[in-house]
């Protein structure tokens, strides 16, 4: 008795030539002089072509393939193993699978893992989600669903709430605050007993300010409320080129609490202190007609082109017929001096209109002690401005997108849900199986046994049908005598090709 894939054969059978005539009919090796069988007859002859990783058993419920799970209470099943070193099935020729399929399993192989190391590194919503038949089995699990119902939802507002500080911390978040700024002056008479530059009076002025009622813990210095400062003294008294103190701020300029201005004099000097704030981002002031006309004083560059495109769409003035020109009406030709123009033309135009921000004019008083109370050398005058400053809420915005600290413990806690999920996974699986067994345990062998020659088969690549092969019944088919003479055709033409190259002749 001799074996063909591991199951007995009769010895004379008359198909035993070591290769399996099934192997003749596959339309690949019908290019070798053989006739092509029609795709009815490979279906009468119960020819199938196994695609791989494709199984055409159903596994029964609970039962899981291969031989991951063995069974309680048995030891390993005997027969070999399902690795790459099982001897091939007598009568299958080495090259049987051709390398199409060999590079299309290589492929899926090579997919497999990656998509596996994917998985490890990113999970899925779906993978949080417990079967329909695990819940069904425990009601209380819909509590769990409800759960991640809500979670969904939540997700999705933090995702929106997040795209929304994003796209305002884009722009200037800012809040008017008043800037109290102290301007004083001291008075120093002189000493005719003292030194040289003791025996000349001398004044001098402090302009100082802060923040009334700032809540942040770090005080902004008072000078980088301001672009420039200038305070202009009486002409008159200190001549053209020592009247004017100017500061103005550079790349490398040291924030100061306030600045102060020493002169000599025993007289009242009147004072101008001109102050130019340092609007982030810049501002600047329209044309007096452009203003009127929009409605605008002082504004940045993208409010007041705002605000012009408002008044074109308002007014209809935007061509109906070619949409980048503007019909200008009277105001406009009074103010571009141009009856039509393109929107392209608009900064270019607009820029010849705009000015630098009236500075803060602030009149001061010099005066001395003779002019004022004796017991007061000091007087102070205060005054108070709008100032834009950054908005607390922005700093809070940052630090909210920024904190990874919340995010590090939700994905501690996600990797544990799907730890959780996959043990009740594979707890039910293991009831199936079980379960299973104890309802109907010889049933449920049998299908366990043909779900592993399946396998088997899908593994080794065979082709054909073994359980059908190994009964006598299989070679007394209509198709059988067809087979012999294929494969008994197809080794005499690759005898004779062998002949063909010894001899180095062409045989006719």
């Amino acid at each position: 008795m001799e074996t063909r894939g591991g199951y007995p054969m009769n010895a004379g059978s008359p198909m035993n030539l070591g290769v399996n005539p099934m192997n003749l009919i596959s339309p690949m090796n019908s290019g070798q002089g053989g006739l092509r069988i029609p795709p009815a007859m490979q279906q009468n002859l119960g020819y199938r072509l196994m695609a791989s990783g494709a199984s055409p058993y159903h596994q029964r419920q609970g039962m899981p393939p291969g031989r991951g799970m063995p069974m309680p209470g048995m030891g390993p099943v005997p027969g070999p193993s399902y690795g790459s070193g099982m001897p091939m099935r007598p009568g299958m020729l080495q090259q049987g699978m051709d390398p199409f399929r060999k590079r299309l399993l290589q492929q899926q192989q090579h997919h497999g893992m990656h998509n596996q190391r994917r998985g490890i590194k990113r999970r899925k919503m779906a993978d949080k989600i417990l079967p329909q038949r695990i819940r069904e089995l425990v009601p209380e699990s819909q509590a769990y669903m409800d759960l991640l119902a809500f979670e969904r939802k939540l997700d999705q507002t933090i995702a929106r709430k997040r795209m929304e500080i994003q796209e305002a911390i884009k722009k200037p978040i800012t809040q008017k605050r008043k800037l109290r700024i102290y301007i004083s002056n001291t008075y120093t008479p002189a000493k005719p007993e003292g030194d040289e530059a003791e025996k000349v009076a001398t004044w001098e002025l402090r302009v100082e300010g802060k923040l009334l009622e700032d809540p942040g813990k770090q005080k902004r210095k008072f000078s980088s409320f301001f672009k420039s400062l200038v305070i202009e003294l009486d002409k008159e008294l200190y001549g053209p080129d020592n009247h004017l103190v100017e500061w103005h701020r550079m790349p490398t300029t040291q924030e100061t609490d306030g600045f102060q201005v020493k002169r000599p004099g025993d007289v009242n000097v009147k004072c101008t202190v001109l102050l130019m704030l340092d609007h982030q981002p810049p501002q600047y002031k329209l044309d007096p007609r452009l203003a009127r006309l929009l409605g605008v004083h002082t504004q940045t560059r993208a409010n007041i082109m705002q605000a012009l495109w408002l008044y074109i769409k308002n007014n209809k003035l935007q061509d109906s017929h070619e949409k980048e020109h503007i019909n200008c009406n009277r105001y406009f030709r009074q103010v571009f001096n141009c009856n039509r123009m393109r929107f392209s033309e608009i900064p270019m135009k607009l820029a010849g209109l705009l000015q630098h921000p009236d500075p803060i004019i602030i009149n001061h008083m010099i005066s001395h002690a003779e002019c004022v109370d004796p017991n007061d050398q000091k007087k102070t005058a205060c005054y108070d401005i709008d100032v834009e400053v950054d908005d607390p809420l922005k700093g809070q915005m940052s630090s909210f997108l920024s904190s990874t600290t919340n995010q590090q413990e939700i994905a501690a806690l996600e990797v544990k849900i799907h730890e959780t999920i996959e043990s009740i996974n594979h707890l039910k699986t293991q009831r199936d199986f079980m379960l299973s067994f104890s309802n109907n345990p010889q049933e449920f062998i049998q299908d366990w046994l043909k779900s592993q020659c399946q396998d088997l088969k899908l593994m080794t690549d065979t082709v054909g049908n073994p359980e059908a092969e190994r009964r006598s019944e299989f070679y007394e088919e209509p198709w059988a005598q067809e087979a012999v003479g294929r494969y008994v055709f197809s080794k005499v033409q690759q005898r004779r090709q062998e002949l063909e190259q010894v001899l180095g002749i062409r045989l006719t």
